[in-house]
């Protein structure tokens, strides 16, 4: 319970440090959407909601943290946990704001991206950034939650993968013993580019509603990898699915919605219309 705690009091306190750079920023902001008459008003409402980071960054966080640890029961139905960073965070808004797998009972598992999910007899130390080292230390890992992991008939990992640690997924996976009658799933990264709110605020939009974003240059070759170590009955493609490239992404739903607001994260519209297209594929078609 300490470090569950201790996780989400770190990300609160990130929030609280960006609220007073966010607010000359929102000003400016709310002067752009005042100026902007002509765009819609939900267009308007989700560049001003994107731009206040603390809000955006507590809907990632807020119901995955709820679940935290959650026990399994034995008259709940089926049994799944979702590991990982704050792309499960995000996974796991998706699967709310689509209402998938409503039938199942569902445990969170939160390891920051700094600290990688990683299970095995290396030292992994040397690949993670010096700082990380106090966060790590009393972060949750995949050896602590391997007992509940056990307990679950669906296993889902989900991060901002590092090479390192992507390198490392299918032994760490193995490390898990996870039972036959397991069902696992591995979500891939994804990338929408980094957001420029002020821009779209001043284009027309027939060109918002083509526009692609340049995605992060090391999306490729991390995608690549991790589609050479699982087969598609394992592994969601995520960058693929949504954004049918690896080099850019779109940055609005066919609705016209802002897809992510910072890049890497989904707002609600964003997480409504990946859940979409996700839960229309296998191997998360079949859950």
């Amino acid at each position: 319970m300490n470090r569950v705690r201790k996780n989400s009091g770190y990300q609160a306190r990130r929030g609280r440090r960006k609220r007073i750079t966010v607010t000359g920023w929102l000003l400016g902001i709310s002067l752009l959407l005042g100026l902007s008459g002509t765009l819609r008003a939900d267009f308007r409402s989700d560049m001003l909601e994107a731009a206040d980071t603390a809000k955006s960054g507590a809907y990632v966080r807020d119901r995955f943290l709820a679940q935290m640890k959650k026990p399994f029961t034995a008259t709940g139905g089926r049994k799944l946990i979702l590991v990982g960073d704050s792309h499960a965070q995000d996974f796991y808004n998706v699967i709310r704001e689509t209402g998938a797998l409503s039938p199942y009972q569902i445990s969170t598992r939160y390891i920051p991206t700094v600290c990688q999910m990683y299970l095995g007899p290396e030292d992994v130390t040397p690949f993670r950034r010096a700082e990380a080292a106090a966060i790590c230390r009393d972060a949750d890992t995949l050896a602590q939650a391997k007992a509940q992991i056990a307990e679950a008939d669906v296993v889902i990992l989900a991060g901002n993968w590092r090479p390192w640690a992507a390198e490392r997924l299918p032994q760490s996976i193995r490390n898990l013993g996870l039972r036959p009658q397991q069902q696992l799933i591995v979500l891939g990264r994804k990338s929408f580019g980094k957001p420029d709110i002020r821009r779209y605020l001043r284009m027309p939009e027939h060109e918002l509603r083509t526009l692609r974003s340049r995605v992060d240059a090391d999306q490729a070759s991390i995608s690549r990898l991790m589609r050479g170590q699982f087969s598609p009955a394992v592994y969601v493609d995520q960058q693929a699915l949504l954004c049918g490239s690896e080099t850019d992404c779109p940055v609005f739903t066919p609705e016209l919605r802002l897809i992510s607001f910072d890049g890497g994260h989904f707002t609600p519209q964003g997480a409504a219309y990946a859940g979409r297209i996700l839960f229309s594929q296998p191997p998360l078609k079949g859950l």
